[in-house]
């Protein structure tokens, strides 16, 4: 399998602090990647700089093989975000950014309109689509977004906590539905809070710890590193090994 996405020494500084320091990981296709860590560890620090709102110091970011630095439109025309927050205008529809969305990424006209009401249906939003933005609660705008980064078939999926606002069918549903985004050859780089996530769903995860990914595994690998029985839960295995 080839590599989706390859991070080497990204270090990240915002004035003296070292937010990012040193990172080395590498996605590939099929691939989950959770991402765990306290507050202020790095996380949401390392998916913006691979989506490229974020320049990075020190270090190189390649996708599909291509350098985000020497590439940036290219790389990120294979990428798909979903951030920790699903701000976007409030006097746009459900429909509109959507419409949005894949324009930018250089949809035809008539892809987009045909894969609009399919996108709809996953998570049951069909009938609300033309409510505006600010009228949506929490989980809508939330779906909404994750709606979004999936429309123009992205390699790169990057989802910064993906499942806050989400009610347990809604979270289940977008679990799987990235699940079934690496089984078509897709990768994804997940940070998060829930560990339960992280649990279910990742390949490999890393543990991030004031900017340093300290380790990285399995989780049964990082249980047989931290020293714990095969019964131990991630949250164990995290204050273990942080």
């Amino acid at each position: 399998m080839s590599a989706i996405l390859k991070i080497t020494n990204l270090t990240k500084y915002f004035n003296s602090i070292k937010a990012v320091n040193n990172i080395n990981l590498k996605i590939e296709e099929g691939g989950i990647f959770s991402i765990i860590g306290p507050n202020g560890s790095g996380k949401t620090t390392i998916i913006k700089s691979i989506a490229g709102l974020l320049r990075q110091d020190k270090g190189n970011i390649t996708i599909n093989g291509l350098d985000t630095t020497h590439h940036p439109i290219k790389t990120k025309s294979n990428i798909g975000y979903i951030p920790d927050k699903p701000e976007i205008w409030s006097s746009i529809t459900g429909e509109e950014f959507l419409y949005l969305m894949g324009s930018l990424y250089g949809m035809k006209k008539e892809t987009i309109q045909k894969n609009i009401p399919l996108s709809l249906k996953i998570f049951n939003l069909a009938g609300i689509e033309k409510n505006y933005y600010e009228d949506y609660s929490r989980g809508n705008k939330q779906k909404f977004t994750i709606l979004s980064a999936l429309l123009h078939q992205p390699k790169l999926l990057l989802v910064d906590e993906p499942i806050v606002g989400l009610d347990p069918v809604s979270a289940e549903i977008a679990q799987n539905k990235f699940l079934n985004f690496t089984k078509n050859g897709g990768a994804i780089l997940l940070a998060t809070h829930d560990l339960s996530v992280a649990t279910n769903i990742s390949k490999t995860i890393g543990v991030l710890s004031q900017g340093k990914l300290i380790t990285t595994g399995s989780f049964k690998e990082l249980k047989n590193k931290a020293k714990l029985s095969k019964n131990a839960k991630l949250k164990d295995v995290y204050k273990k090994l942080t």
